[in-house]
């Protein structure tokens, strides 16, 4: 898909989460002069990160990972020798939940139509989904319910589905935030965002 028609379409889904009144955070964003997070990066990356929902940061600036979790994701991403820009980064949910609570079932529902687009845009060979929700979301989506289980048994392996586009692996890794309440979980995390490196490297694409 030409990145023109890529732009294009990323712009179309934009317009509508901003225009997103039957949302229940919709009048939550506008109260508290909050932003919907669209998502940011390459629209042709080959890996693709998925959170659950934007915090506060996140909402007040309009940028996926933008505060600590943010800090450690980019960690991360440098521990691979990758940059934001060499990838794409999205949640599920594009507006904050109150309080920073989980996403709600029906507000899952809601907003997972606007990823299934972005996916379908970005054609990503790899998706990095980042914690419970997105895991369990992700491995629903291309058929693979019966595998969904607890983190502690998801993370860092690699599944495999099938797109329009062809094959994607999905890969289930701790959210960022998990470094942030315990800190011995940042080395588990290096191991497993090396599986990355791979989808980076093998679909790197130059400028010519």
């Amino acid at each position: 898909m030409p990145s023109a028609d890529k732009t294009k379409r990323m712009k179309e889904v934009r317009d509508e989460i901003i225009n997103l009144k039957i949302s229940p955070l919709y009048s939550y964003r506008t109260e508290n002069n909050y932003f919907p997070v669209i998502g940011e990066g390459s629209h042709d990356a080959a890996v693709m990160f998925v959170g659950e929902a934007p915090g506060k940061n996140e909402a007040m600036r309009a940028r996926p990972f933008c505060g600590a979790a943010g800090r450690v994701l980019d960690e991360l991403l440098a521990f691979i020798e990758a940059d934001r820009k060499d990838v794409y980064i999205t949640n599920i949910v594009k507006d904050r939940p109150p309080d920073n609570r989980d996403p709600l079932p029906e507000e899952i529902v809601l907003y997972s139509p606007f990823l299934d687009r972005q996916i379908d845009i970005v054609q990503p060979k790899a998706i990095a989904a980042l914690g419970r929700f997105s895991s369990s979301y992700i491995l629903q989506k291309f058929g693979l319910e019966s595998l969904v289980s607890p983190m502690s048994r998801l993370h860092g392996r690699e599944f495999f589905g099938k797109t329009s586009y062809g094959d994607i692996a999905i890969i289930p890794l701790y959210h960022p935030a998990a470094a942030l309440y315990n800190s011995s979980n940042r080395e588990v995390m290096r191991g497993d965002f090396l599986i990355l490196k791979k989808y980076l490297q093998k679909f790197k694409k130059f400028d010519k």
